[in-house]
C-alpha cells in the first residue's frame, strides 16, 4: 500500500483502487492533492499489472470540489508554468487514461468532483449520492473538463439544466439521465465498483482496450473516419481466435458431459 498524505492507492488483483484521502475537507482538491492525484493516474497508466482502476473519496463523501479555502489563500496560482499544458487544477482531470477507469460515488460528487467522475468510462453509485454544478452559486467555472464531457454524457439538453442551474440531482435521476451506470447499496459503493472492474478485468484485454479506443475515437471524427478506425481493430485479431478457439473448445467439453 502506497499511503500519501491527501491520496492513498492499493491494489487488489487487477483493480488499483485510488482513494481521495481529504474527509475533513470534503475531499476538496488543493494542489497538493492534484499533484499526488496525477502520481497515481500516471503509475496506473503505466503499470502493466493494473488492468482497471477505482476513484472513491474517503469518508463518505467521492469529491466536492476544489478546496475554496486555498483558493482564497490563491495557493493554486503557485503551480509550475507548465503545469496546464497536460493537467488542470483537479489534477489529471484531462490526462488521456489508457484503461478503463470507475468512479465509485458515495455522497457529493459536486462542481470539480463531478468533473473528476466524468473522467471514469463508468460510474457506480449509492442510493444517497448527490451530484451537481454547485460552483455555479459562487462564480467559479467549470475548467476541469465539465463542460466537454457532461454533454457527451448525458446530451446537451441535461447537461447545460445542470451547468446553467447549479441544482442538485439524486442517483435516481442521474441513472435514469445515464450519468450514473449502476446504483449499489448504501455502504457496498467501493464493493461493487471493485466488481465491476474485476469482471471488465478478465474479459481478453487486447480487444477490450481496442473497442474502448475506437468508440472514444467516434466522438470527434466524422462517421467515415470511425468505421475506418474501428477496422483497424483487426490487428487484434490473433487475441479473437484464440478468444473463438477456446469458446468451441468448452463448448465441445460441456457437450461431451451431456
Amino acid at each position: 500500500m502506497n499511503v500519501n498524505n491527501f491520496v492513498n492507492t492499493r491494489q487488489d488483483g487487477p483493480v488499483l483502487l485510488i482513494r481521495i484521502n481529504r474527509a475533513n475537507k470534503k475531499n476538496c482538491v488543493n494542489h497538493a492533492t492534484a499533484l499526488q492525484l496525477i502520481d497515481a493516474f500516471e503509475t496506473f497508466n503505466n503499470d502493466s499489472t493494473m488492468k482497471t482502476a477505482v476513484l472513491y473519496g474517503e469518508g463518505g463523501t467521492f469529491c466536492a470540489g476544489y478546496d475554496l479555502e486555498s483558493v482564497s489563500k490563491a495557493e493554486h496560482q503557485t503551480v509550475a508554468d507548465d503545469f496546464f499544458d497536460k493537467y488542470r487544477y483537479m489534477g489529471p482531470s484531462i490526462m488521456k487514461i489508457k484503461k478503463p477507469l470507475i468512479a465509485a460515488i458515495e455522497g457529493y460528487a459536486v462542481a470539480g468532483g463531478l468533473e473528476l467522475s466524468l473522467m471514469a468510462d463508468l460510474r457506480v453509485s449509492s442510493p444517497s449520492a448527490k451530484f451537481g454544478v454547485f460552483c455555479r452559486r459562487v462564480g467559479v467555472p467549470l475548467i476541469d473538463g465539465g463542460t466537454v464531457r457532461l454533454p457527451r454524457v448525458v446530451g446537451l439538453g441535461r447537461a447545460l439544466d445542470l451547468i446553467l442551474t447549479g441544482r442538485e440531482i439524486e442517483a435516481k435521476e442521474a441513472l435514469e439521465w445515464g450519468l450514473v451506470n449502476r446504483i449499489a447499496e448504501e455502504g457496498k459503493v467501493i464493493e461493487e465498483a471493485v466488481k465491476l472492474g474485476k469482471l471488465i478485468a478478465s474479459h481478453p484485454e487486447m480487444c477490450m482496450l481496442a473497442d474502448r479506443e475506437s468508440t472514444y475515437y467516434s466522438l470527434d471524427h466524422t462517421e467515415e473516419e470511425s468505421f475506418a478506425y474501428e477496422f483497424e481493430s483487426t490487428k487484434v485479431l490473433a487475441e479473437n481466435i484464440k478468444g473463438a478457439q477456446k469458446f468451441v473448445e468448452q463448448q465441445k467439453n460441456r457437450k461431451s458431459k451431456l
